[in-house]
C-alpha cells in the first residue's frame, strides 16, 4: 500500500512496496501503523483495492462509509475498493495498537469464483464478528496465506506461471469462500434475498445511480415491472427501491463530500442535480446533515 502522508483528503492506491508486480500483500498491523504517519488516523481515505483485517487482539475503533466498526478480538473486517475508511484508533485518535492481520489485494488478484462474486463486487458485509471455530479455520488460512506470501520469488511476482503465485490465488480464493458461508450478520440482506431480480437492481444500481433516480427507468433497465422491482426490493432489505436509490447516491455524496475537496456544486452536479439547492435539500432529508455542515463535522 502507497505511503500516505498529512492533509485530507487522501486516495490510497494500491502498490505492494516490497513486491510491486504482485497484487496481493500480507502484513501485520503494526507493520501498517509503522509504514505510516499519525495524521493519517484521523485522515478519510478512500483505497482502491481491497482489506481484509482480522483481528487477534488489542482494540480500536474504523470506519467503513461512515458507520463506526468495533475491532476486537475475532472480528474481521472488508473494506472494499471505492469505500471510505478510516482505520483502528483508540479514543485519543492514534492508530490503535492491534494485534491482526491485514491482506490486501487488487480486485483482479482473486479468483473469479460464482460464490465470491457477491463479496467481490461490494454487496457483501462489512464486517463480521466470528464464532470460535469460524475465529480458528480462519485464522490458520490467512496463516498459510502469509507464509505463501514470503517465499515467492522477487524475480517472479508478477509471473502467472509461477506456482506461487497461482497458489496465493487460490488460497485467496479459498478464505473469500469461508467468507462467503459465514452467517449474514443481517439475515434479511443474504446474497439470496429478493432473489435475481433484487440482484439485477442492484448491479444496475451501482452503474447508473449518478444518472438517474426514477424506479421506472431501473425496472425497464432490467427488465421487470416497477410494482416487482419494489417488491424484490422489500423482500431484501425491507426499504422500497426508491429508498435504495436515494440511499446510494446519498452515500456516493458523503464519500465525495468527505474523500475529495470539490465543491458541494460540483458534487451535486456529479449525482445528477442540476441546483445545489436541490442537492442541499436531497442531503438533509437523506443525512440530517446539510452538505457543507456533514464535510465539516467528518473532518
Amino acid at each position: 500500500m502507497v505511503e500516505v502522508g498529512q492533509g485530507a483528503p487522501v486516495d490510497i492506491a494500491y502498490l505492494n512496496p516490497d513486491r510491486p508486480r504482485l497484487g496481493i500483500e500480507v502484513l501485520t498491523f503494526d507493520v501498517l501503523r509503522r509504514r505510516m504517519r499519525k495524521s493519517v488516523a484521523r485522515t478519510a481515505s478512500r483505497p482502491d483495492f481491497h482489506q481484509l483485517l482480522l483481528v487477534r487482539g488489542g482494540e480500536g475503533t474504523a470506519m467503513v462509509d461512515f458507520v463506526p466498526q468495533h475491532c476486537a478480538p475475532r472480528r474481521l473486517l472488508h473494506v472494499r475498493p471505492g469505500q471510505v475508511q478510516r482505520f483502528p484508533a483508540d479514543p485519543t485518535g492514534r492508530l490503535a495498537e492491534l494485534d491482526a492481520v491485514l491482506v490486501l489485494f487488487t480486485a483482479t488478484f482473486p479468483p473469479r469464483l460464482p460464490l465470491t462474486t457477491p463479496l467481490l463486487d461490494g454487496f457483501g458485509p462489512s464486517d463480521w464478528t466470528l464464532s470460535p471455530g469460524d475465529y480458528e479455520a480462519l485464522d490458520r488460512a490467512l496463516a498459510e496465506i502469509a507464509a505463501e506470501y514470503h517465499t515467492v520469488d522477487n524475480r517472479r511476482e508478477g509471473a502467472d506461471a509461477d506456482p506461487t503465485v497461482q497458489l496465493l490465488r487460490q488460497l485467496l480464493g479459498a478464505v473469500l469462500l469461508r467468507l462467503a458461508r459465514l452467517p449474514h450478520p443481517d439475515p434479511a440482506a443474504s446474497a439470496t434475498a429478493g432473489g435475481e431480480v433484487f440482484r439485477a437492481f442492484r448491479y444496475e444500481l451501482e452503474r447508473s445511480f449518478a444518472a438517474t433516480r426514477s424506479v421506472q427507468r431501473y425496472a425497464v433497465r432490467i427488465g421487470y415491472a416497477p410494482r416487482t422491482l419494489t417488491r424484490a426490493c422489500q423482500a431484501a432489505t425491507g426499504r422500497t427501491a426508491k429508498q435504495l436509490i436515494d440511499a446510494r447516491v446519498a452515500l456516493e455524496a458523503q464519500r465525495l463530500l468527505v474523500h475529495t475537496d470539490l465543491p458541494v456544486a460540483a458534487i451535486g452536479r456529479t449525482l445528477g442535480f442540476s441546483e445545489p439547492t436541490n442537492f442541499g435539500k436531497f442531503l438533509v432529508r437523506e443525512t440530517g446533515h446539510t452538505p457543507g455542515g456533514f464535510r465539516a463535522h467528518q473532518r
